[in-house]
């Protein structure tokens, strides 16, 4: 198996949207999808967001503006330090690269570089450009029922098809059976070794949908280190183009 940019960044179906399974009862993978559409939109999404990377003896934040449409095509920009605002990196279809206007050097990303961490956090350019799927590259079970942060969640173990390209071996993720919300996310390497757990917070009405507007990562290995994230604005199904996600508009995009 291969190693594979959320959400980040990731970044919402209505809870009570159907799609196919209303009134019915719930696939483990039907609620994966629905927390998946539920912070990323159906169709498209646009996003503001910090990135604070916390070290034991220092710590920086990244401002970020993002957007997307379907699981092909995603664009982040950096707006702030000053040191790298107008960064960016764009996603099509498999094909990655990233801007960076201090050189005027376009680079094409190859996919050995997914597994590794974008800007110096604990996120990968996998987690930021989503080229792995949580729906469609991963086998989802019920495991059960546990609460976290006072909201009863389930408990859905995801194992990585073999077919897949991805970095994670295995989830483990706990989303809300009100509003879907993934509260805790457990991830692991091929080898089934803990790697990092997320944690989302400070539930937030933004564009009509409640969300998780704070997520934060701890690196198994590194208990002192961790990589904040802070949604500030985000917009569903906004109108997106295909070609709004092209080389030319990395150069041009504020």
């Amino acid at each position: 198996m291969k190693s594979g940019f959320a959400s980040f960044l990731s970044f919402i179906a209505l809870a009570l949207l159907s799609n196919g399974t209303y009134g019915q009862t719930l696939t483990a993978t039907d609620i994966v999808r629905k927390a998946d559409e539920k912070f990323n939109g159906e169709k498209s999404s646009y996003s503001v967001m910090s990135m604070t990377i916390v070290r034991p003896s220092w710590q920086r934040t990244i401002e970020i503006k993002s957007w997307s449409l379907g699981r092909d095509y995603a664009l982040a920009l950096i707006t702030s330090p000053a040191k790298e605002a107008g960064q960016t990196f764009l996603k099509r279809s498999s094909e990655m690269w990233s801007w960076n206007p201090s050189i005027n050097r376009l680079i094409k990303l190859p996919p050995s570089m997914m597994s590794q961490g974008w800007m110096g956090s604990d996120y990968t350019n996998d987690d930021i450009l989503r080229e792995s799927s949580v729906v469609n590259d991963y086998i989802h079970e019920i495991a059960g029922e546990e609460t976290i942060a006072g909201r009863l969640c389930y408990k859905i173990r995801m194992n990585a098809k073999e077919s897949a390209s991805i970095v994670w071996g295995k989830q483990v993720r706990w989303i809300d059976k009100k509003d879907f919300l993934v509260m805790k996310v457990e991830l692991y390497d091929e080898d089934g070794y803990l790697v990092r757990t997320e944690t989302g917070s400070d539930i937030k009405t933004m564009d009509g949908r409640t969300v998780t507007s704070k997520i934060r990562l701890v690196p198994q290995d590194e208990p002192a280190y961790s990589t904040i994230i802070e949604i500030k604005e985000i917009k569903f199904n906004i109108p997106l183009e295909e070609g709004f996600f092209s080389q030319q508009n990395m150069k041009r995009v504020r």
